[in-house]
């Protein structure tokens, strides 16, 4: 980009967008909910069915939209009669059930601010969120209340409200109310099913999302209800979503992918989801491609290279033809998973890159333009996006090509976070006057694409080389053994530091010594001496948050025994 736009013109450029929202009746504001079911429902595709969801022994259960209308006004009555107001926290922890996506969107019309956890939390994480989000609701099952939440309420002083999900006989015992115990289906069952959203400004505060730091306690990222605009309009351009797709978004709603394209855009987009309850399992994936006819499908690099170890037979086996179009997120896609995509599924994976922060897709592959293997694409409309370097409280931007640098946005879209909660201090050091600070290095080349190098904090300094994690990685898994990698820098006396791998293999190889030298000629021959791994640790599975990125840093504190930091995100290992 030859300039830089102002603030002005992009502001510009996201009033059309706006004008693609219905707006609450009588001109009262933008409400979540309203763009995302009410409008449907009460129009011309109120019996299109809103959501496929899957349980986990497989049952089916549809729901249309203006089923989804009466379901989430019908909560958003039961949190009315239970004294609850606008701008109160509602904390959700259940799996993906109907229940879930219900609460969620009822909560927002009732202007509360949802917060969804990975129900596989353990109870400090629960606790920690809990805490700082002074949540007010909790919306989970009566197992998971047993097990996580009821020995922590003498320190959750402000959460009054505990809404049990489950069958009747489950919840028999909690109805009279007891410490704030409820069932949620007695309460549904007597409230009503139409609902008067309340006025709501557009900066009016509607979801919060947890995300974890190196170290410390986790930071709360605030968005408000504007943010419904970057939804919808990512989710068309970014993901090709048209009215009347099936879309499949397996990204659980506790990670902000989970709720911004696993709720919230599809449905503004007037499409079809696909929930499915259970986890992971290759040969249930694409039978659920097949079955459900999944037009359009959004997934993690991870759940990529856990199918690419299925191998090709099973993919061969299915018809995929209704499928147009594949996307990724969560961390970097490997060059060789978006050339794998176009061999064994016929469609190349598009890879896209954006942040709980953000709150949006900002940079992606899009379809019908080139995809460059292992590059994040170009800025969405109303997005610019520069490559620069810190200088005290400024920022120079990097105007030549390929030249390493920090990701910068300029502020000014939608669904940019307001605040990290409680953390003021903490959010105005993100920025550098209307510039907002990724911490992500990447280069920009010739033709406008961004390519990532690695986080700030994970990028090696070895000999005064600056060396990126997914380069070296990407080269890893270019050799037909390699499954998984992940590099870490190793402090050395003599160069700062080293460049070391951890890898993972594909099933039929087996760890040893030859092998293991054979993958780092590999990786010197690909990369020169300077980048190449020095070690290399043959693991059998690298540490992944539950929504699927690898933690190198942790790989990196259990290598030198330091502080962990805060592991409220590792998933557990299978």
């Amino acid at each position: 980009m030859d300039r830089t736009s102002t603030r002005d013109e992009l502001q510009a450029a996201w009033a059309g967008a706006r004008a693609e929202m219905d707006g609450l009746p009588e001109d009262r504001g933008l409400n979540i909910a309203h763009e995302a079911v009410d409008r449907h429902a009460a129009g011309a595709h109120g019996d299109r069915i809103a959501f496929r969801f899957f349980s986990k022994d497989g049952r089916r259960r549809e729901m249309s939209f203006r089923q989804l209308a009466e379901e989430t006004s019908r909560f958003a009555n039961a949190l009315r009669a239970l004294g609850v107001e606008p701008g109160d926290p509602v904390f959700l922890l259940v799996g993906r059930i109907p229940e879930l996506y219900v609460a969620a969107l009822g909560a927002l019309k009732a202007r509360c601010v949802i917060c969804p956890l990975f129900s596989a939390f353990g109870p400090e994480p629960i606790r920690a969120r809990m805490d700082l989000g002074a949540a007010r609701v909790l919306v989970t099952t009566p197992a998971l209340y047993r097990r996580k939440v009821k020995g922590l309420r003498e320190e959750l002083p402000a959460l009054e409200h505990v809404l049990l999900v489950g069958p009747e006989e489950e919840a028999e015992g909690v109805r009279a109310g007891a410490n704030g115990v409820r069932s949620l289906a007695t309460l549904m069952a007597e409230a009503d099913s139409s609902f008067e959203i309340p006025d709501t400004d557009a900066e009016d505060p509607a979801l919060l999302h947890f995300t974890s730091g190196t170290t410390g306690a986790p930071k709360g990222a605030l968005h408000v209800h504007e943010a419904v605009v970057a939804h919808h309009v990512t989710g068309r351009i970014a993901l090709d979503l048209r009215p009347g797709d099936v879309f499949w978004c397996t990204a659980d709603p506790g990670w902000v992918t989970g709720t911004s394209y696993g709720i919230i855009s599809p449905l503004t987009n007037g499409v079809t989801s696909v929930v499915d309850e259970r986890e992971f399992d290759a040969e249930r994936w694409y039978r659920t491609l097949e079955e459900e006819e999944v037009n359009v499908w959004y997934t993690a690099p991870t759940a990529v290279r856990m199918l690419m170890k299925s191998g090709r037979e099973l993919p061969a086996q299915v018809d995929l033809n209704p499928l147009r179009f594949i996307a990724s997120v969560g961390e970097p896609l490997n060059p060789e998973a978006v050339i794998w995509g176009r061999e064994a599924l016929g469609l190349p994976i598009h890879d896209n890159w954006w942040q709980t922060e953000t709150g949006s897709i900002m940079i992606a592959n899009v379809a019908g333009r080139e995809i460059r293997p292992g590059s994040m694409g170009h800025p969405l409309p109303g997005v610019e996006a520069a490559v620069g370097r810190r200088e005290n409280d400024r920022v120079e931007l990097i105007r030549e090509p390929d030249v390493e640098g920090e990701l910068l946005l300029r502020k000014g879209w939608p669904s940019m976070f307001r605040t990290y909660l409680n953390q003021e201090g903490r959010y105005r050091g993100c920025f550098a006057g209307d510039w907002y600070l990724t911490g992500d290095l990447v280069r920009r080349d010739a033709d406008g694409y961004f390519w990532f190098v690695g986080r700030a904090d994970d990028v090696i300094k070895s000999a005064g080389h600056l060396i990126g994690p997914f380069e070296v990685e990407s080269a890893l898994m270019e050799h037909p053994a390699v499954a998984e990698a992940a590099v870490i820098g190793k402090p050395d006396a003599v160069v700062g530091e080293i460049v070391k791998a951890f890898i993972a293999l594909h099933p039929g190889h087996e760890a040893s010594e030859d092998l293991r030298l054979e993958i780092l000629g590999h990786a010197r021959k690909r990369l020169g001496s300077v980048a190449a791994p020095k070690e290399i640790s043959i693991l059998d599975d690298l540490p992944k948050t539950k929504s699927g990125k690898t933690l190198r840093r942790l790989l990196k504190a259990r290598e030198l025994g330091t502080d962990e930091g805060d592991l409220s995100t590792l998933e557990a290992p299978t």
